[in-house]
């Protein structure tokens, strides 16, 4: 006697397709998420914050991307790297990429997060030194050939002053530091986020910082790049990447504490987390330039992009025949 029961042939078919439906599914429930790497453009400060939150909120994650961020020693290291494809994206100076780029690195902005420029002239608030005609007479402490040098002569031209106002300390960026900080130098050139942070929690002292925009000399700054090669094969990666760095910027603009926790978190030597928290609060009304007030971030202006491009040919080593500023930058994988 068959003490099984039969199956109707209804049930039959129900079976067998809710089993296709099943193992079907399992594959893409099972799919792991893209490893992806972003090189920043130097040891980690405020301005990195962001992205750690991101990380830390799941952001990346719902974008299929398993993220791993790591420190850089330089924009230029940066975008080297990802013109050698060792990693995927790169946080770094606009402005140099578009240099390096010039002279035939395979990279591309595909999102410029500092719209205005954080570059400024730094020191000591007891210093008092509060308008560029306050500089005369005073020691500037400065990194031959870096950005913020070859800037410099601009800054100058629009504020009226000249070369022999004052006096000048040469070293790289823990020289310059250490002048301001050991009194050998009244000020320095730096961003406004970061070294001033740097000078207070040496000095436990407040700090001014005069900055270049307030003077007509705006460069766009720090941005997200990506190899050319994968902008084209990878379309959809980068505006997964981009779609979660937004959200990151944006959520760290209401929050920046949150930001600077998740970055301590994942290194508790990034710094002190009082100056890290006043130091992103500088940073965040850098995401927009006049013409993109209230718009959404990375997303820079042509504008900007244009006017930036045509200082660097003017005054920052960049060859004539390079181009135009559409060449180097895109806004298409950014969120509406």
């Amino acid at each position: 006697m068959n003490l099984v029961p039969k199956l109707s042939k209804r049930n039959t078919l129900r079976g067998v397709a809710a089993a296709v439906i099943l193992s079907s599914a399992l594959p893409v429930m099972a799919q792991p998420k893209e490893k992806v790497v972003l090189m920043l453009n130097w040891y980690l400060y405020s301005e990195h914050a962001p992205f750690f939150l991101g990380k830390e909120r799941g952001f990346f994650d719902a974008e299929g991307i398993d993220l791993e961020i790591q420190e850089g020693r330089g924009s230029g290291p940066t975008v080297q790297a990802v013109a050698a494809r060792t990693v995927q994206f790169g946080y770094a100076d606009v402005p140099t990429m578009i240099k390096i780029a010039a002279k035939g690195a395979p990279v591309r902005s595909v999102g410029v997060a500092l719209q205005t420029s954080p570059m400024s002239v730094i020191g000591l608030s007891e210093k008092n030194i509060r308008l560029p005609a306050d500089i005369k007479g005073k020691t500037v402490a400065m990194t031959p050939g870096d950005s913020m040098s070859q800037i410099w002569p601009l800054f100058l031209k629009k504020t009226g002053l000249v070369e022999s106002d004052y006096k000048v300390v040469s070293g790289d960026g823990q020289t310059k530091l250490n002048a301001v900080i050991n009194g050998q130098a009244d000020l320095l050139l730096g961003y406004v986020m970061d070294q001033t942070m740097r000078i207070t929690d040496a000095t436990k002292k407040p700090t001014n910082a005069i900055r270049f925009a307030d003077y007509g000399v705006n460069l766009v700054s720090s941005g997200v790049i990506a190899h050319r090669d994968m902008i084209k094969d990878k379309p959809d990666l980068i505006r997964r990447f981009m779609r979660a760095s937004s959200r990151a910027f944006e959520e760290s603009v209401r929050s920046p504490e949150a930001a600077v926790d998740a970055m301590l978190k994942a290194n508790a030597k990034a710094g002190q987390r009082d100056t890290l928290i006043a130091g992103l609060r500088m940073t965040t009304p850098l995401y927009t330039a006049d013409d993109t007030k209230g718009g959404k971030p990375f997303r820079v202006s042509a504008r900007n992009m244009a006017e930036s491009f045509s200082m660097l040919q003017e005054f920052g080593g960049l060859e004539k025949n390079s181009g135009k500023a559409e060449d180097y930058y895109t806004n298409e994988f950014l969120p509406q």
